[in-house]
């Protein structure tokens, strides 16, 4: 029986079935948010997967309902915890195809108010838990059969108002993506990156409420992302179609990274709060 059978979370609403049956996918942060709605998606395209974290209550959870899954709590900063939780996926599967590195984190504060610390604990999580994981799995799994890094950053690119520790490690995890993709390719391994915007996840409660509010408003979709989105485009990157993407960064924000600021923008919008069509001269009405 394979895991598609055995999970209890059904088949995905987009990819045909099978999509990756046979394949090992492993997903730090894979608990909550974003993460579990990944490992939940790439399990209904016939994946086996493990879910990584720090947390013990929410990894049992998720791959509770997954069903056939794996759990493993770690601290993907520590290199050495690393090495374990690849070595853990090998020793319960016999093998590693897709490393989702989903965990990260940050917390909103301006810039000149950054400690030192705060500053190393973001970046530690952000890139050097990145490098860790990507590093084993590529020495322990991949290097030697190939496969797909896939790192999680954010979006917009051109700046992180009240989160510049977070925006200067995403830009390096991002650069990273390059670099590895380059000399990883040889080996038939894939590295792209996923840009997300705002997302509608638990974790946005522990932002204040001014920041909650003017979220949807900041993003063109007016709207925030669903999760499942997220999921169906790192299942698209972890699918054969992914390799083409290697070295790339593929962007799902609403298109809040082409413009940054609430929208419509002041004086664009009539006393409606729509923004007017202009009339086109010769138009017929309807």
């Amino acid at each position: 029986m394979t895991l598609a059978d055995e999970s209890m979370v059904g088949a995905s609403e987009i990819f045909a079935p099978g999509v990756l049956h046979g394949r090992v996918a492993l997903v730090t942060g894979g608990g909550t948010g974003l993460g579990r709605a990944t490992a939940l998606e790439l399990a209904r395209c016939g994946a086996s997967v493990a879910v990584v974290g720090r947390r013990e209550e929410p990894l049992r959870e998720t791959a509770g309902a997954i069903g056939q899954s794996q759990w493993l709590a770690g601290d993907v900063r520590d290199r050495e915890q690393a090495r374990r939780l690849v070595g853990g996926v090998l020793e319960r599967w016999g093998r590693l195809d897709v490393l989702v590195n989903n965990a990260g984190g940050q917390y909103f504060t301006p810039a000149e108010g950054i400690a030192a610390k705060g500053w190393g604990a973001v970046w530690r999580l952000n890139v050097d838990g990145m490098l860790n994981m990507a590093r084993e799995a590529h020495a322990q799994a991949l290097g030697a059969v190939g496969g797909r890094v896939i790192n999680v950053t954010l979006s917009p690119h051109h700046g992180m108002p009240g989160m510049a520790h977070s925006g200067a490690a995403r830009a390096a995890v991002e650069a990273l993506t390059r670099e590895l993709a380059r000399e990883w390719a040889d080996a038939g391994v894939a590295v792209c990156a996923v840009a997300a915007g705002h997302f509608d996840t638990e974790a946005m409660g522990k932002y204040p409420d001014v920041v909650r509010a003017g979220m949807a408003r900041s993003v063109p979709l007016q709207r925030l992302g669903s999760v499942r989105e997220h999921a169906w485009l790192v299942a698209l990157l972890a699918s054969p179609l992914g390799a083409a993407f290697n070295g790339s960064t593929v962007t799902l924000d609403g298109a809040r990274d082409n413009w940054f600021g609430p929208w419509p923008p002041p004086g664009l919008a009539d006393a409606g709060g729509e923004v007017p069509t202009e009339a086109r001269r010769g138009a017929r009405s309807a």
